[in-house]
């Protein structure tokens, strides 16, 4: 079985070394920064664990499969000490890696995606857009006293200039908040589709006018890059129980996989998936959505639509 390349203590298992390979997965086992229940540092493991279900992963709506054109550079050196000092590690192993490999980046709690669009930023010398599915908005100013966390990120990442403001789009948000929290990214210039809003629509047909209003946002501003960040608590926790800070009243399963499978030809430069805690899992149902959703981000960068 096949899927992606299951990392173990010794390296790989049926793929070649991810230098070799235009596209690569890495993991970033951290959680130090979580407000609930920890246990998300394991989710690379899990993922990749998962991913041995699929098999001969041929996607059966794009119908390709990734696997021969992708690497496991396996989880990046990192202390587990402090915040600051786990992005100060993180940070000189990204760059080498987006040089090289379109990236997928497994978590860990959402404070590695702060880093990571930092590095994209210099990367590609350009704010990204970004795409952030979540149950939470992410936009507090400190995180219960501290200057950063999981839940500040996307509130830093627009004050640095790394994200667009007019092409940040929050999907899935439903979580008690504040509402200068709730409506930050709207208020920056941004849009916000709560789960609340996408509530009975799944498929392509109903989905359309999400669909189109973010097409129609993006070219609107030029098509920048688009970063895509999935937090697997945007999923009802019936769907993803898995997870530090589960959210009733979220997103379907297959509300998210129409969307990836939608937004494909989208100009998509990296993801990251995180926060699944296997520790809360039942039956593995989180770390196999997890794996499907990562590759099927993969599979649409391979269909011949992709713009990315």
């Amino acid at each position: 079985m096949s899927g992606f390349p299951y990392l173990t203590q010794s390296g790989f298992i049926g793929a070649a070394p991810a230098h070799q390979q235009p596209f690569a997965i890495a993991g970033i086992a951290w959680d130090g920064s979580v407000t609930n229940r920890p246990g998300a540092r394991f989710g690379p493991r899990a993922i990749r664990q998962a991913s041995q279900m699929l098999c001969d992963a041929t996607h059966p709506w794009f119908d390709v499969s990734p696997t021969a054109q992708l690497g496991d550079a396996g989880d990046l050196e990192l202390p587990n000490t402090s915040l600051e000092a786990m992005r100060a590690a993180l940070m000189p192993q990204i760059a080498p890696l987006l040089a090289r490999h379109h990236m997928v980046w497994l978590g860990g709690d959402h404070s590695i995606t702060l880093p990571l669009l930092r590095a994209y930023r210099e990367h590609l010398g350009e704010p990204l857009a970004v795409i952030h599915f979540d149950a939470h908005c992410d936009t507090w100013e400190d995180h219960f006293g501290e200057p950063s966390g999981h839940g500040t990120w996307v509130y830093e990442a627009l004050q640095e200039g790394l994200a667009r403001p007019e092409c940040f789009i929050q999907i899935g948000i439903r979580s008690s908040g504040v509402r200068e929290a709730r409506d930050h990214v709207r208020e920056q210039g941004g849009e916000i589709f709560t789960a609340r809003a996408l509530r009975g629509l799944e498929s392509p047909t109903q989905l359309a006018p999400v669909l189109g209003a973010i097409r129609d946002r993006l070219a609107a501003h030029g098509n920048p890059p688009v970063y895509l960040s999935l937090d697997i608590d945007c999923l009802d926790p019936a769907f993803a129980p898995g997870t530090g800070t589960p959210e009733p009243a979220g997103l379907s399963s297959a509300q998210v996989f129409t969307l990836l499978e939608e937004l494909a030809d989208l100009p998509f430069v990296g993801m990251d998936c995180v926060e699944v805690a296997p520790p809360y899992d039942h039956a593995e149902l989180t770390s196999l959505v997890a794996a499907q959703l990562v590759w099927t981000y993969l599979c649409g960068r391979l269909s011949p639509s992709a713009a990315g």
